[in-house]
């Protein structure tokens, strides 16, 4: 199925997506597919293809990434709150009022905010490396940990210098991957390209900051879990550095029938094992009825 991209005008904010549909099944049911740090849409533009033809699947970029585009005036706010209304305003847009969802690294916390103001929406969660618990968060974290306890400008300096370039792009796409002849080798130069616009270096720290936020909600989104039993599968890069496999296992702590399948993946499982995912994904769905 042929993906199309699109702009729509939500939250103030002129959001670019990604979309693939059958014309045989115009009503069919809806994945949101949202992406992580440091990437956008394009991370998904050989998933979709793969799900499109029993789904109306939907890939936006976020603010700060990607094509979307923020008017200076809108004055818009990076946190993971903000992202979050803008996504639920997109889905408002589109007349999306049910769908399944992927969640990856930093669309997992824009998605749990979802999950918490309107869980009757979300009908099954996919997580591929998108973290919910302390369990996920490895030493990686010890100097970003750092930087939230004191806000400090020496630290948030350190980390712009470490996080926003080039070879740390691609460790994230490469790192814990068996082959990364599998990896696109444009896809980390288009993620540094679009870091390197004037403001986005400032975008992406604040994000980093606010990401303390996610943390302190997730007694919150646990008790969500537990209450719903919202069907899960955990599908993750068991090599991923950032967000650590026992993050995967412990969402059986709080959902009876989570799925947790360990892939021999990295961080970006879904450059590296894109098949396998969605196969993975379809039998889900089709054994929770979403069909």
């Amino acid at each position: 199925m042929a993906v199309t991209t699109k702009f729509v005008n939500a939250d103030g904010v002129k959001v670019f997506y990604r979309e693939g549909i059958s014309p045989n099944k115009p009503d069919a049911p809806v994945i949101l597919l949202l992406h992580g740090f440091p990437s956008s849409s394009h991370q998904y533009r050989n998933l979709i293809p793969l799900l499109s033809h029993k789904y109306r699947v939907l890939a936006p970029d976020l603010p700060g990434f990607g094509f979307t585009e923020v008017p200076e005036e809108r004055q818009y706010k990076y946190t993971f709150e903000s992202l979050s209304n803008t996504i639920a305003e997109f889905l408002e847009a589109l007349s999306v009022e049910k769908f399944s969802v992927y969640v990856f690294d930093y669309g997992a916390p824009t998605t749990w905010r979802l999950a918490l103001q309107r869980p009757e929406a979300i009908t099954a969660i996919i997580s591929q490396n998108g973290n919910a618990y302390e369990e996920g968060l490895g030493f990686f974290w010890e100097p970003v940990r750092s930087f939230w306890a004191t806000g400090a400008a020496n630290e948030r300096e350190a980390l712009r210098k470490a996080f926003l370039n080039l070879p740390t792009t691609q460790w994230q796409y490469t790192h814990g991957t068996p082959s990364t002849h599998s990896i696109a080798p444009e896809a980390p130069y288009l993620d540094f390209a679009l870091f390197e616009r004037p403001g986005n270096g400032e975008i992406q720290m604040d994000l980093l900051y606010d990401y303390r936020e996610n943390v302190k909600m997730y007694p919150q989104l646990h008790d969500y879990f537990k209450k719903s039993q919202v069907p899960l599968l955990a599908v993750w890069g068991k090599n991923d550095e950032i967000f650590l496999a026992p993050g995967a296992e412990a969402f059986k702590k709080d959902i009876k029938g989570a799925e947790v399948v360990l892939l021999d993946a990295g961080h970006f499982a879904v450059e590296s094992h894109t098949a396998e995912i969605a196969e993975l994904m379809l039998g889900f769905l089709e054994r929770k009825g979403i069909v």
